[in-house]
């Protein structure tokens, strides 16, 4: 087998797992849904009827990533944040798939533990989402987001660091530039 799922997990039908993904304990993966290689799936994971999983994605324990989510190549979930997936829910007043708000994470983003990612939004790549905050509205690449609701403090290299004035790195010494409010790498 190229992948590795526990036996306490639950694998529906019409499931793809890329080669080296790990999938721990008390898992639940569901139909339709596609998941890239060398992905780490921690305990008590469950994804939602066709959601897209990138290469190299680590969602860490008692997350959910619900149907109309995408997480692009090596997103980093933190321990029990949260996605939406309804901007107007009712239990007596289901509108099923069809009222369901796409949610994008893009390539490299992080989003710390406990945060919550409300639907409809994207986040940048690079981005980085603090511990407990509550995304509201679109996260620029690179972003450094913090705060209920969540907003931008500062911006963040692509190995992590947060960046100063003068946006260079201090740790593996990427260079940015700031034009019309975006960043972008130097070497971009």
């Amino acid at each position: 087998m190229s992948h590795y799922v526990h036996d306490s997990s639950y694998i529906d039908n019409n499931v793809t797992i890329g080669e080296g993904t790990k999938i721990w304990h008390f898992c639940h993966i569901q139909k339709g849904v596609q998941i890239g290689e060398k992905c780490s799936l921690g305990q008590n994971v469950n994804v939602a009827n066709n959601v897209k999983i990138g290469n190299g994605v680590k969602i860490q324990n008692n997350v959910s990533v619900y149907e109309g989510v995408e997480l692009e190549d090596f997103v980093f979930c933190g321990p029990s944040m949260v996605f939406t997936n309804d901007l107007t829910p009712r239990s007596k007043y289901p509108k099923g798939t069809e009222g369901y708000k796409r949610t994008l994470v893009k390539y490299g983003a992080s989003i710390g533990a406990n945060a919550t990612i409300v639907c409809g939004n994207t986040i940048g790549k690079w981005a980085m989402i603090a511990s407990g905050a509550v995304v509201t509205k679109d996260v620029p690449d690179y972003a450094l987001m913090a705060g209920v609701p969540a907003k931008q403090i500062g911006w963040v290299c692509e190995c992590g660091s947060v960046l100063k004035d003068e946006l260079k790195c201090k740790e593996c010494g990427r260079e940015y530039s700031l034009k019309n409010e975006n960043l972008k790498e130097k070497s971009e």
